[in-house]
């Protein structure tokens, strides 16, 4: 029993982390000298693919090797399950509820889920990759306050907006 709750805090402590670790990465990697790859999920397109996919690929390797090592070290494989349930999450979450990026078309209307849509919608309101606010993947802010911080940012940084994504700022 007491095994199981250590690879339960184990796994529940990585996903939080990880989140936080996809926070900095999205805010300071893929915005900053990541772009690169980023770029190709905040322009429109009709690929299937974005050169940003690469990222799961390197994120994915990671686990991999972590679950390697977890064969020597029960807690690094426990580690390994929790980035792997954070990208499952992830994948969920954000390439699925998000952005359609398959056949499932839920748009949530109350809750944390539409919270976290709102978020995301919210974080590409702008064309190009500053003044963006909400870099978190499970997490989201509060709608008022990213609204907030994105008038203000658009009107410091001079941003231009996706017409897609104007009413995401409405109140």
């Amino acid at each position: 029993m007491v095994s199981f709750l250590i690879a339960a805090a184990l796994v529940l402590a990585t996903i939080a982390g990880m989140e936080l670790f996809a926070w900095w990465a999205h805010k300071y990697v893929m915005h900053g000298w990541g772009w690169n790859w980023h770029r190709s999920h905040h322009e429109p397109h009709d690929d299937r693919f974005e050169r940003n996919d690469l990222y799961a690929l390197v994120f994915a390797s990671v686990a991999v090797l972590l679950f390697w090592i977890g064969t020597t070290y029960w807690v690094v494989w426990w580690i390994a399950v929790g980035v792997t349930a954070y990208g499952a999450l992830y994948f969920i979450a954000h390439d699925g509820l998000v952005h359609h990026r398959w056949p499932f078309r839920y748009v949530p209307k109350t809750g944390y889920l539409k919270r976290l849509y709102q978020a995301h919608r919210l974080h590409h309101a702008v064309k190009g990759k500053d003044g963006c606010v909400s870099f978190g993947f499970l997490w989201a802010p509060g709608l008022d306050g990213l609204r907030a911080q994105l008038r203000k940012n658009r009107d410091a940084e001079d941003l231009e907006f996706y017409e897609s994504e104007r009413d995401a700022l409405a109140d």
